[in-house]
């Protein structure tokens, strides 16, 4: 079998997210974190980018919904940062 650099970037983004997932059970990181959100949206962002060598439909909802949503984790965070230094 042969890697093109879509899979080794795909197979990084693969990783990321697992390790990240694992990092979180392990409670090394919070899912209210910046960094959680940041690692989830790599890593999907890189399966995303696999996917232009072979499509899938499947696939590509997984990732994309799941970038939606560390986006939303990534601008929440800073909403809440924001608000807490409002209060003082």
């Amino acid at each position: 079998m042969k890697f093109s650099i879509h899979d080794i970037i795909g197979n990084v983004g693969v990783a990321i997210i697992i390790v990240t997932y694992m990092l979180l059970q392990l409670r090394k990181i919070k899912s209210e974190s910046l960094f959680y959100s940041i690692l989830n949206l790599a890593g999907s962002l890189m399966i995303i980018y696999s996917l232009f060598n072979a499509f899938n439909m499947p696939a590509f909802l997984i990732e994309f919904f799941w970038a939606i949503i560390s986006v939303f984790g990534i601008v929440n965070f800073f909403r809440l940062r924001h608000q807490q230094n409002e209060k003082g």
